[in-house]
């Protein structure tokens, strides 16, 4: 069932961005950071990881999980679709953590990542402009670059 999905959300994201396509995890352009490696996203967006290095708070944002973006950056990630991750939340929501923030499309995450300090998002990097800086590209489930 769960490759079915794997599937079917890859011939979505294929007609969505093109087979070359890339997810790039970014930040504001001012931003101090010039990369985060898989493990550090991880870590951000599950938020066990609260600061960066120079102490500034992480503000991590996700599409609508129904986007088949954030069911192709969850898969390759965390290796779970979004809904898979409900009983993760549930846990942390009653230590007192909340899930990342959900912002309606690509635009509105490249939008607040470009002005919120210490924001961390995604989008297809065909989509980044000079408003964000790239941290880390995922080519597919489980295939990453470094950023460019």
């Amino acid at each position: 069932m769960r490759r079915l999905l794997l599937v079917l959300i890859l011939i979505s994201w294929q007609t969505l961005a093109g087979a070359e396509e890339s997810i790039a995890v970014v930040t504001s352009a001012g931003s101090r950071l010039d990369k985060l490696s898989l493990d550090t996203v991880k870590l951000i967006f599950k938020r066990k990881s609260m600061v960066d290095a120079y102490g500034g708070r992480w503000v991590p944002v996700n599409l609508p999980a129904a986007h088949p973006l954030r069911r192709l950056f969850s898969l390759t990630v965390f290796d779970a679709l979004p809904e898979e991750m409900e009983e993760y939340w549930n846990e942390r929501y009653f230590q007192g953590i909340n899930p990342p923030e959900v912002l309606s499309s690509e635009e509105a995450v490249l939008r607040f990542v470009a002005a919120t300090p210490g924001a961390v998002g995604y989008g297809r990097a065909a989509q980044v402009d000079a408003r964000v800086k790239i941290l880390l590209l995922v080519q597919s489930a489980g295939d990453l670059g470094e950023p460019p």
